[in-house]
């Protein structure tokens, strides 16, 4: 069998792997392999392609209105803040 080794791990890193490891109730280099495998085996799973992620959002807003209705709409709707019209002062 092959031998890999990894080098200059975060140390947060570790410990999680560490926690998952025991959880499951295997050694670090166990836990190591079992997540290669899950990821070779699917590896579509775990890619994210932000290409097909903005697409899917295509189309989930569904509106009736034109454009110009919505922002109109949107214009309405915002309040007008005391906030700015005191001097010197930055925070409510």
């Amino acid at each position: 069998m092959a031998i890999l080794q990894v080098r200059d791990i975060d140390d947060r890193l570790y410990a999680s792997l560490k926690a998952i490891a025991k959880s499951q109730n295997r050694s670090i280099s166990q836990e190591v392999i079992s997540i290669i495998e899950k990821y070779l085996s699917n590896p579509a799973v775990y890619k994210s392609n932000p290409t097909r992620e903005f697409i899917a959002l295509s189309g989930a807003w569904e509106d009736d209105r034109s454009a110009d209705e919505i922002i109109d709409s949107i214009k309405k709707s915002r309040k007008n803040s005391e906030r700015f019209k005191k001097e010197n002062v930055i925070f409510d």
